[in-house]
């Protein structure tokens, strides 16, 4: 009885959506699954099977990884803002003629009612809250990228993120939410009454996990600074985890996992 080669497919992850991928594809007996972390995020939840934390050295480490471990399939589920490791991966992949998919989730359109201004980095956004002449703002944003906000002296500014940022900028009135999605209409509606705040600042991420602000937003007639996805390498796309799964199975060949018939 000839033995199953496991081909190697490595997982740009950290997402809902990567880590829903990985756990489906975990317990395939023809592959040899890979999961790679950024790292950003202290003690990270870690995805079904082997995991990889940190970064490889730009595209020329990225290459090699990919190379000594013969991966045969990349796919890039990462952040819709993590624009960097995108650009690598399509790089080293087309260097090395590895197919490559990206998994993104579909971005959010704004609905009747909505009142969302586009920007397309955070210069522009603090530009937008001085022209809107708000008071009290959620950043709901990575720890990350506080700093443009703190020369606004003159607003108060409720910071809602995963982790406490290190450091934290010198915000003249600021107040820290640590919390994690999903987040619940009913709780998003609390919040924005409990703090009254009268704009929010986000990015464009798509998903579930945090689209209840959007609404409760809507219903109180509150502005959004939108920040918009930056540009992506032009690669062969699926919007979730079935499409990708098609894709791989497509390329590499449908085997059942392992116990299956």
């Amino acid at each position: 009885m000839n033995a199953v080669v496991r081909q190697a497919v490595l997982i740009f992850g950290g997402t809902t959506e990567g880590y829903a991928l990985a756990e489906t594809l975990a317990g395939r007996d023809d592959l040899r699954l890979i999961s790679s972390l950024a790292g950003r995020t202290p003690n990270p939840r870690l995805p079904a099977g082997d995991t990889r934390i940190g970064g490889f050295g730009g595209v020329a480490g990225l290459t090699v990884f990919l190379r000594t471990e013969r991966v045969a399939a990349v796919i890039d589920a990462t952040h819709p803002f993590a624009a960097v490791m995108g650009s690598h991966a399509a790089e080293a992949c087309g260097f090395l003629g590895i197919p490559l998919l990206r998994l993104e989730r579909p971005p959010w359109l704004p609905e009747p009612g909505d009142r969302w201004l586009p920007v397309p980095n955070w210069p522009a956004a603090v530009d937008a809250l001085r022209g809107l002449g708000t008071r009290r703002v959620l950043l709901a944003l990575g720890r990350q990228e506080l700093a443009p906000f703190a020369v606004l002296h003159d607003m108060h500014f409720l910071i809602r993120c995963v982790s406490v940022p290190d450091p934290l900028p010198p915000f003249a009135d600021a107040a820290l939410l640590l919390d994690r999605g999903p987040f619940d209409l009913d709780a998003e509606r609390a919040l924005l009454d409990r703090h009254q705040i009268d704009c929010i600042v986000c990015k464009n991420s798509g998903g579930a996990a945090s689209a209840a602000k959007l609404t409760a937003a809507r219903e109180r007639g509150i502005p959004v600074v939108m920040r918009q996805r930056p540009p992506r390498p032009a690669l062969p796309s699926a919007a979730d985890v079935p499409a990708a799964l098609a894709w791989l199975d497509g390329l590499l060949g449908a085997n059942p996992p392992a116990g299956g018939t």
